[in-house]
């Protein structure tokens, strides 16, 4: 697929913020640092859509980017980074919350692509993360970031690290680097693949309820 055009809707601090609509969502999920700003920025070929910064613990809200317009269009969910140290308990658990809702709840959500950052094992929220998505059914494709911070020799040894760690196959771990501008096809094509599934599914639900 080919992203012509994106733009930032709103961001919601609390569930009953989010955004109501028929769009299929995409969401993006990791740990504060591991690069989800530079990985949406790079995707939509726009380096300043999502706001990155040098400190963690930056993204507090699900800020909501709408991709694309007419046929191909949906919404990316860039949702708070979790493991960020320095906020108080309060602020964890009212992230913890955010995520678990809209998880939970939000019944356009297609795809969760899960950013770990490819040079470390991954933490125990990472693990906390996947097992939340893997007993609650909610589909994922682990992208592995920073891949310009290893050698190229380094990458398919450290993916093939990550998918015995998370019991998938390799397949489903994507190495990027939004420095070295690498990885993006497989992620467009891994997106246009949910897309099509998500909309079909809309399509045989819609042609059984009007039986």
């Amino acid at each position: 697929m080919v992203i012509k055009k994106s733009s930032y809707i709103k961001g919601a601090a609390t569930y009953s913020q989010c955004i109501v609509s028929d769009l299929p969502q995409i969401a993006v999920a990791g740990k504060s640092n591991v690069g989800k700003s530079s990985f949406i920025n790079y995707l939509v070929n726009d380096g300043k859509l999502a706001r990155t910064s040098k400190l963690p613990g930056r993204t507090r809200l699900i800020n909501y980017f709408l991709i694309n317009e007419g046929a191909e269009e949906f919404l990316l969910a860039d949702l708070p980074g979790y493991g960020f140290a320095k906020v108080s308990d309060e602020e964890k658990l009212k992230w913890a919350d955010l995520l678990e809702k809209y998880l939970a709840n939000e019944k356009m959500l297609a795809h969760v692509f899960f950013l770990v950052d490819i040079r470390h094992e991954p933490t125990r929220d990472d693990v906390t993360m996947y097992n939340y998505m893997f007993h609650n059914n909610v589909p994922f494709t682990i992208v592995a970031t920073k891949a310009d911070k290893i050698s190229k020799s380094q990458v398919k040894n450290r993916c093939r690290a990550i998918a015995s760690f998370f019991k998938v196959g390799e397949g489903n771990v994507l190495p990027v680097s939004s420095t070295n501008k690498t990885g993006k096809e497989a992620v467009l094509a891994k997106m246009e693949q949910i897309l099509t599934a998500h909309r079909d599914i809309l399509h045989i639900d819609s042609d059984n309820s009007e039986d």
